[in-house]
């Protein structure tokens, strides 16, 4: 009547070895590691072991993939697969997937289901592609595959042993080397479902409305350059729909915005757009068809589309208003952002005001409530508002000191202007308010001399002789890409770099980087010791090929086209 338990005799001297997949060759001295093990438990319940031995040999189970932890589990399951005379599978024990902090991935680490990622925007074939890259390669540099593609290159044999971690940032790059290769229709389907998500839609709105479907097509043509996921495309539109620029100039945060501010262009400009919006002779989008600004998303030939009437007139504006009131380049398209959209950056000032007017319309499917949507005369007041607390000394512009230098490197004038004063007696200097612009003490060729275009990195490969150089191909926009070698291995990885847009400086003549013919040079920026350096961002909207200028400088005419290489 005593309870009882069942064991399995290990044979004395007994041995296990197997031939791990992935691990190689392993062994366990049996009767020293396991002893006499437990295969039925006092109340008659079979222990885990025994029946996974069991039923891998009733199923025939020719291949057992699992996590390492599971390694020492195939000591008892294999002496009891010997005793029944069945075959053992083979065994692959993979590594334990980590977090970034280098621990076992657990749910502290974010998502916890594969519905969170999908409503986080990541695509399935992405996460497949993804989750099958830890651990493992196809042996080349190509890390996007479609699942079928997956299933030709996959190879068991291929298993690393070292664990992997899960980078959520080289997941967003995945996803978004896989939305790249959807059409935008097929985009725009997955995005209306993410306004559904985001709860700003009005009530009863569905998928087939035609006002949901413009909405999400404006919503994925204005952010589709920089999306990572289906989300970002309604994350970027909440931020379109909303106003940044604070109540007052005391409360504003963002130190760029307060310096641009503070350089005096910013209240004249805006008196200036309240002005003539007041006049109504400001150009807005137009509100029967606002849906024109997004029309170069269109098609293929998106470069010969020919803007809308809108963009045409805002542009013209633009150029009305620099020449009138003596400012361009940054200190006229800064100021003039900040204002109409309350913030520093963004995409094509044109197409956020036309995505705020299909938001705004009176059949617009988005709730403003829920979307928190600051209307354009909404604006205009906030604007003219924050314009009252602007200080007196920042609503002119600051001149420049007599002597300081201008774009081109050449003396603006002569003299000591009281900006910047020296004391003969004291020995000490005082500089006034004015911000220092890196085009000041430029002293090298014209500007206009550079050919800087807009590339995207297709390839980048480690120099094979070189331990500090990447090897990269290049397109821009010359038919064939052109292959460029850069010291960026020390600070990127291969992942950062392909598949993003870059500036090149394409004037430079072709020579070889320790055998590899490089014809070109990638712009980056660095901090003073060079121990964080980046890739320099083209502006927002420009396309692959297209030649870059710099504001403040004349890139017209014949004097502005750039030098032969190498000149």
């Amino acid at each position: 009547g005593k309870p009882y338990t069942i064991r399995f005799k290990v044979p004395e001297g007994s041995r296990v070895v197997i031939d791990d997949v992935v691990r190689g060759t392993v062994a366990w001295d049996a009767e020293a590691t396991v002893g006499d093990f437990i295969l039925l438990r006092s109340n008659g319940v079979p222990v885990y072991n025994f029946c996974v031995a069991v039923d891998d040999a009733l199923m025939g189970i020719s291949t057992v993939v699992r996590a390492e932890e599971h390694l020492t589990n195939t000591v008892r399951q294999g002496l009891v697969l010997d005793a029944l005379g069945a075959p053992r599978p083979r065994y692959a024990h993979c590594s334990l997937i980590l977090g970034e902090d280098k621990q076992k991935l657990s749910k502290r680490h974010g998502a916890t289901s594969c519905n969170q990622f999908r409503l986080d925007g990541f695509l399935p074939d992405a996460m497949i592609n993804y989750l099958a890259l830890l651990g493992w390669n196809d042996g080349t540099d190509n890390e996007i595959f479609t699942r079928e593609e997956l299933i030709e290159a996959f190879e068991l044999e291929r298993v690393v042993k070292s664990p992997s971690v899960f980078d959520m940032e080289k997941l967003r790059w995945v996803n978004q080397q896989h939305m790249k290769m959807l059409s935008l229709g097929d985009l725009v389907e997955l995005v209306k479902d993410q306004f559904v998500i985001e709860d700003i839609l009005k009530e009863g709105v569905t998928g087939s409305d035609l006002g949901l479907v413009n909405m999400a097509f404006a919503a994925t043509a204005l952010a589709r350059e920089r999306m990572q996921t289906t989300k970002d495309a309604v994350l970027n539109a909440k931020t379109v729909f909303g106003y940044g620029l604070p109540e007052s100039f005391d409360k504003v945060k963002d130190p760029e915005a307060k310096s641009m501010i503070e350089q005096g262009n910013f209240f004249n400009l805006a008196q200036r757009i309240l002005k003539e919006y007041d006049a109504g002779e400001f150009p807005t989008p137009n509100n029967e068809d606002p849906m024109a600004a997004f029309q170069d998303a269109i098609g293929e030939e998106m470069d010969k589309t020919t803007p809308c009437a809108f963009t045409q007139n805002y542009q013209a504006h633009m150029k009305t208003m620099a020449k009138e009131m003596g400012v361009k380049g940054k200190n006229l398209f800064h100021p003039v952002r900040l204002a109409l959209t309350g913030e520093m950056s963004g995409q094509d000032v044109t197409k956020q005001l036309s995505l705020l007017a299909l938001a705004t319309a009176e059949n617009s499917v988005i709730d403003a409530s829920k979307a928190k949507i600051v209307p354009f005369e909404e604006r205009m007041e906030r604007l003219r508002s924050f314009c009252e607390t602007i200080p007196a000394e920042f609503r002119e512009p600051a001149t420049k000191a007599k002597g300081e230098k201008d774009g081109m490197g050449k003396k603006s004038g002569a003299g000591s202007g009281s900006d910047n004063v020296t004391s003969k007696e004291s020995g000490t200097s005082t500089t006034g308010s004015v911000t220092k612009d890196p085009k000041d003490d430029y002293e090298g060729p014209p500007i206009t001399a550079l050919d800087i275009r807009v590339g995207k990195i297709t390839k980048v490969w480690e120099h094979p002789e070189a331990d500090k150089l990447y090897c990269e191909e290049i397109d821009v926009g010359e038919g064939e890409p052109r292959t460029v070698a850069s010291g960026l291995r020390p600070y990127l990885k291969p992942e950062d770099m392909e598949g993003r847009l870059v500036l090149v400086l394409c004037n430079l003549k072709e020579r070889k980087m320790v055998g590899f013919p490089s014809h070109g040079m990638v712009l980056c920026a660095s901090n003073a010791d060079h121990s964080d350096v980046r890739l320099v961002n083209p502006p927002i909207d420009a396309k692959i090929g297209e030649r870059v200028t710099v504001p403040d400088f004349d890139f017209e005419g014949d004097e502005g086209a750039p030098f032969a290489e190498n000149k």
